[in-house]
């Protein structure tokens, strides 16, 4: 199985930048819940809803094109953008990425 790295940004300024190895078939979602990092997930992962909505900085030509469904739910999210993706569906396919998480401190239950 081949290993890529993806490179997480936060925009909460305590969060430093870090580097994680990411398999092809795995999503962004999974490495941040395998490394401790909260990336909030309501529906569990499954694109049930938007609160893992990040952002891609480099790397989209790299994970699986988004869906008619993930397009709906991100128009749902906070400040949606043209490089806007769910971490549930940002799953590697064969490169690098790097990806901007938005402030998780406001959602509820945090």
């Amino acid at each position: 199985m081949e290993i890529f790295k993806v490179i997480i940004n936060f925009e909460e300024k305590d969060h430093e930048s870090i580097e994680l190895p990411i398999a092809v078939g795995e999503s962004v979602l999974d490495v941040c819940l395998e490394n401790g990092i909260d990336l909030q997930h309501n529906c569990g992962g499954v694109c049930g809803c938007s609160t893992c909505h990040i952002y891609v900085v480099n790397g989209m030509d790299n994970i699986q094109e988004i869906s008619d469904k993930e397009e709906d739910f991100i128009d749902r999210a906070v400040n949606p953008r043209i490089n806007s993706r769910l971490g549930c569906q940002c799953i590697i396919e064969n490169g690098n990425l790097e990806v901007f998480i938005p402030d998780q401190s406001g959602f509820m239950g945090h």
